[in-house]
């Protein structure tokens, strides 16, 4: 990546005689012939650039070639680059950041085994990008604290976003970026083994604003003055790190902070929220949290709900310990909660939350619009408390759970009005109760079905012309549909965890009209009635097979 490619050999011919116009300065009229196949010249350089945003990346290096005002307008208008950041690049970088000098989007990445660009790279993409917004660095083990640093110095004005993942730098590297950035907004750490190895805790509490030559003599820094530094810092995302305490001073400092995401990382979370709620002064402005695969029970929780009252999100996802006192004491605090995620499955078996957790919530959430519930034990009587309490509830997700039948399912009929999405997975219902939801629920706009094995080929052939305009979504494991029905069957490939692509809104990888497979499986018409899609891959693979015998036979 970074090096333009060649024009495709079935557009070299065309290439070769654009590239005649445009390269002949001042003879543009002797080339009046080849002047018909460029439909461009007429266009704006405006225009061009809005037509090499639609193509690829590779279409658009090789566009970039064609002729002398391709080249020009692709470097100008090109907002995103990519680039493998071995050692190699390091001669060439400058001259090429020069020439994209509007990108605003930079990704450097290289492999952990390779030798990756140092320190002397990094600084140069300070100041050979002024319009930088956004700046990933993935296995750039040679680019040292000092190197971070050297970047951070540069004060890039418009930078918001950066995401480190694998490098070679530690805390001392960090503070100086959130420190020198004043636009820094979000910050995604990743796998930094340097950090955890060093265990310095991220604190910008003290921190010196000197010049090289002051931090080579300790006798001068020690004489200087030092500076409280306010950065505004909104979201911070820590993924495998495994040292959760390094991390306290840097939540307690930052008084912006709205969300933050922690993911297989190791260590106590419920002493750092503790100490979040202890160290700040009132209240904080988190807005969402999501805590996934972590070591945190009720006490954590319960720092939540004292520090977090305006707490909007909320994902809990494979935590050690939590019960229904910890969610007891979020729906008691937070009123102003909008979406909550829970995923309770334990690895130890321990507490898990239940039917008592969700009265609480149904109880004093009354703003609650969007419930994903995996592996927690719910019935009729906490769905309807949820129905009477919450009027806002419009996306419900229950999953991996033996207590949602038919009975479940009417009760969410008959109580949910304002409901418009609904994934049930792997839960025993049958064809009754998914009867009874599309004839209940006026509002239903997408239902989706996922291994759940009392649904079966009959049940979904009869749901087809009840309701149009619903998609139905049905992944029955051994459904097959035979050739009557392949017609108005589509298909759609959808990632595991139902529940949570429901309400993580995957909405790039779904497709709410009925869509063909293109490799021997259903056609896919479109009908007006109700979509029925089954996004089941064996059943996809038998039908393909099946199709290709009859198809030999006749």
């Amino acid at each position: 990546m970074g090096q333009v490619p060649s024009c495709s050999s079935s557009s070299s011919s065309s290439c070769r005689s654009l590239s005649a116009v445009a390269t002949v300065d001042g003879h543009a009229r002797e080339a009046s012939a080849a002047d018909r196949f460029d439909l461009t010249l007429g266009l704006p350089d405006e225009c061009l650039a809005s037509v090499f945003a639609l193509l690829g990346s590779d279409d658009r290096g090789s566009c970039s070639l064609v002729c002398r005002r391709w080249h020009l307008v692709d470097a100008r208008s090109r907002q995103r680059l990519a680039l493998v950041a071995r050692s190699e690049i390091a001669p060439s970088l400058p001259p090429l950041l020069r020439r994209f000098g509007s990108v605003s989007v930079l990704s450097l990445k290289c492999s952990r085994k390779l030798v990756s660009i140092g320190d002397e790279a990094l600084a140069r993409v300070a100041a050979s990008l002024p319009s930088l917004k956004r700046l990933k660095l993935k296995g750039c083990v040679d680019v040292s604290d000092d190197g971070l640093r050297a970047f951070s110095l540069r004060r890039p004005p418009a930078l918001e976003k950066v995401s480190l993942a694998a490098c070679g730098f530690g805390a001392r590297g960090i503070v100086s970026l959130l420190c020198n950035c004043p636009s820094l907004r979000d910050l995604t750490l990743k796998r930094l083994r340097k950090l955890d190895a060093q265990s310095t805790p991220v604190s910008i509490d003290a921190y010196y604003d000197r010049d090289d030559d002051d931090a080579a003599n300790d006798a001068n820094a020690s004489k200087k003055k030092k500076k409280r530094v306010d950065f505004q810092l909104e979201r911070l995302c820590i993924k495998d790190l495994h040292n959760a305490r390094l991390f306290i001073p840097l939540l307690c400092s930052s008084k912006p902070l709205k969300s933050l995401v922690v993911c297989r990382s190791s260590g106590n979370w419920d002493r750092v929220l503790e100490s979040l709620r202890l160290r700040r002064e009132g209240a904080t402005s988190i807005s969402e949290i999501q805590m996934e695969n972590v070591q945190m029970g009720d006490p954590g929780l319960t720092a939540i709900a004292g520090s977090c009252p305006d707490l909007d999100t909320m994902y809990l996802s494979r935590v050690t310990d939590c019960s229904d006192e910890g969610l007891s004491a979020i729906a008691g605090s937070c009123k102003k909660l909008r979406k909550l995620h829970i995923d309770a499955w334990t690895r130890f078996g321990g507490r898990t939350i239940g039917e008592e957790g969700i009265a609480a919530l149904a109880a004093k959430c009354s703003r609650l619009q969007e419930l994903v519930l995996m592996g927690i034990p719910i019935r009729a009587p906490s769905l309807g408390l949820l129905a009477s309490n919450c009027p806002c509830l419009e996306r419900v997700a229950l999953c991996n759970t033996d207590s949602v039948g038919d009975q479940e399912m009417e009760a969410i009929a008959a109580k949910f009005g304002a409901m418009k999405k609904l994934c049930i997975k792997n839960c025993p219902i049958t064809a009754r109760g998914i009867e009874a939801v599309v004839a209940g629920c006026a509002g239903l706009v997408k239902l989706k079905v996922k291994r759940c094995r009392g649904i079966g080929q009959e049940s979904v052939s009869h749901l087809r012309g009840r309701r149009g305009g619903l998609v139905i979504s049905v992944d029955a494991g051994s459904l097959v549909f035979d050739g009557a029905e392949g017609g108005d069957a589509g298909t759609e490939n959808e990632g595991g965890g139902g529940g949570d692509g429901e309400g993580r809104r995957r909405s790039g990888r779904r497709r709410d009209n009925a869509a063909g497979d293109g490799g021997g499986g259903p056609t896919g018409a479109r009908t007006s009635a109700t979509h029925v899609i089954c996004s089941s891959r064996s059943a996809l693979l038998l039908r393909s097979k099946f199709g290709s015998r009859n198809a030999s036979r006749s």
